[in-house]
């Protein structure tokens, strides 16, 4: 008895479905992406296997890099304006509402106060230009030549009055810097009370 031959049909499968979902997800994460903005001093921090997240909000952040140089930066607009505000009375150097809301656009930044109304005047292209920022000056004492000290103290200040929360403050500094130009930034959280702090690194493998 002869084999009977079952017509082989082609088998096809329609994608549609999934290239319309992969494309929704990839908008999705376009629109809800945050580009990262350029920075004035650029550093490559250590490696650790630390997974522990920086917070969004609330956040003061130190950056020591380029043979020891200061920056600062604050998370917050809102947060931005008012240390300004308490800065520009401390050291009596006034800044326009024009200036005041542009400052508040910056993330961070690393000059003597009597120089910031030059930097927020530039374009933002202009100040993240490499050594064009000195860094923010710094030494052992309170007193006004240690301009960072005074503002990490206003935007702590600011923090509490806006927030009525205590800012959080980390520090990240370069791979190749050395210990003293880190220590520098621990000293000036410590001498006004803050001896809890976070220092920023880049995830690397457990195994390394």
């Amino acid at each position: 008895m002869p084999r009977v031959k079952v017509k082989r049909a082609s088998t096809t499968i329609d994608m549609t479905a999934m290239c319309d979902v992969s494309f929704l997800l990839l908008t999705f994460f376009i629109l809800t992406a945050t580009a990262r903005p350029q920075e004035p001093l650029q550093v490559d921090t250590p490696a650790s296997v630390t997974q522990v997240k920086v917070p969004d909000e609330n956040l003061g952040l130190i950056t020591v890099g380029d043979n020891g140089k200061l920056f600062f930066g604050v998370k917050g607009r809102d947060i931005r304006s008012r240390m300004l505000e308490l800065m520009s009375e401390k050291y009596s150097v006034p800044f326009t509402a024009e200036e005041k809301a542009e400052f508040s656009l910056m993330e961070t930044f690393g000059v003597p106060i009597g120089n910031l109304k030059q930097v927020i005047n530039m374009e933002p292209s202009d100040r993240v230009r490499p050594g064009l920022q000195p860094g923010i000056p710094a030494d052992t004492t309170k007193d006004l030549s240690n301009q960072l000290f005074h503002w990490i103290y206003s935007a702590r200040v600011a923090t509490k009055e806006l927030k009525n929360e205590e800012m959080r403050l980390s520090i990240r500094g370069d791979a190749n810097e050395k210990y003293p130009a880190i220590k520098q930034a621990i000293d000036i959280l410590q001498s006004q009370g803050v001896n809890k702090f976070s220092l920023l690194t880049s995830l690397r493998s457990s195994d390394f």
